[in-house]
């Protein structure tokens, strides 16, 4: 078993469906990226992940746990294992960089401030930001706030990192690092990461399987070697760009 399975995974939102009977397997310490069209439950994928949503049908199982029979004691002490870059990096405004890492250890475990200064200060160096723990996030430009919320995403020390979008709106030099931040991560913490996004040249670079959404379950997952030489359409369409392949 993966560390995490997708079992016959379905949900639905009032008469709107969004999975059904969707299957994935994913790997201990592979990259693997999640893309489908608009609406096609790359976000609801996600949250059933996180424990945020419930599916209505089927079973998801992280390290051979079923998420669904959880308590919700049981999901929150899960999410530590679990360290997501959002889309916008969604650091808090208000409080500086060290704030801003520190904030998933004060909400999990009992350090003292000398421990978290530490972990704070080593997960900004593993993402090349030194030094910046006393600066407020509007001093910092998009790149930066990616590398802080990474830092972030991994403070605990976490199994797996989900990428959410986590090229969207940079440049191509930040693109770049960005890539090259989820390959040396994978590397150095041996972690499992899990990337969403339409930006088909950023997934070729970093990732080591594609699962492509469509038709409410995984359509399509194979090695990007595989997803290159593919004669399905639909993975031609989105190798070849011209497919919808906005955020959903």
């Amino acid at each position: 078993m993966g560390i995490v399975e997708f079992k016959n995974v379905s949900k639905f939102f009032g008469d709107k469906k969004v999975l059904e009977d969707a299957d994935l397997s994913i790997e201990k310490g592979e990259t693997i990226t999640i893309m489908g069209g608009s609406g096609k439950g790359k976000t609801v994928f996600l949250k059933l992940l996180l424990g945020v949503l419930k599916a209505d049908k089927g079973h998801i199982y992280f390290h051979g746990k079923d998420i669904g029979e959880m308590k919700e004691k049981n999901v929150v002490s899960m999410r530590r294992h679990i360290g997501m870059l959002f889309q916008g990096a969604a650091l808090f405004d208000s409080l500086s960089v060290a704030e801003n890492v520190a904030y998933p250890l004060r909400e999990h475990f009992d350090y003292d401030d000398n421990a978290i200064a530490k972990i704070v200060t080593e997960k900004l160096g593993l993402v090349g930001m030194p030094g910046v723990e006393e600066l407020m996030p509007a001093e910092l430009s998009g790149g930066m706030k990616k590398r802080v919320g990474l830092a972030r995403a991994i403070a605990t020390d976490p199994d797996i990192i989900l990428y959410d979008e986590p090229t969207t709106g940079l440049d191509p030099a930040n693109t770049k690092r960005i890539c090259n931040l989820i390959l040396e991560l994978q590397h150095k913490l041996k972690v499992t990461s899990i990337v969403v996004t339409h930006d088909m040249e950023s997934a070729f670079r970093v990732t080591d399987r594609i699962a492509m959404l469509s038709n409410y379950k995984f359509e399509f997952v194979g090695t990007k070697e595989e997803a290159k030489n593919s004669s399905i359409p639909l993975v031609k369409h989105f190798i070849n760009g011209d497919m919808d392949t906005n955020d959903g």
